[in-house]
């Protein structure tokens, strides 16, 4: 009996963070400013690190992945929720520069 295995390889694209506290949210520690949204925001950043192209954002539609503006300009952001956002600056070797923001 001949058994194919298949597997994928993924590539974690998370390259350097902006911002300590979100760094250690990412390993698992709890940071207190983000304790309201902590689970929303711990799987953003894992959806940040498993995309392999920036458009691998889009989904789910939530995400709202746009490219910002202004001196925020080279960046892009996925929605947290209405008030806050990761932002990171996409390049061919995954994200970098990545933080937590309150973009109100």
């Amino acid at each position: 009996m001949l058994v194919t295995l298949r597997v994928t390889i993924c590539f974690m694209t998370i390259k350097s963070f902006k911002c300590e506290d979100t760094r250690a949210l990412f390993l698992g520690q709890r940071v207190s400013k983000w304790i309201n949204i902590e689970r929303s925001a711990l799987r953003k950043l894992e959806q940040l690190d498993w995309s392999n192209v920036l458009n691998d954002l889009r989904v789910p539609p939530g995400n709202k992945l746009e490219a910002l503006k202004g001196n925020r300009k080279g960046q892009h952001s996925i929605r947290i929720n209405d008030q806050w956002r990761v932002c990171f600056i996409w390049n061919t070797d995954g994200a970098t520069e990545i933080e937590i923001v309150d973009y109100h």
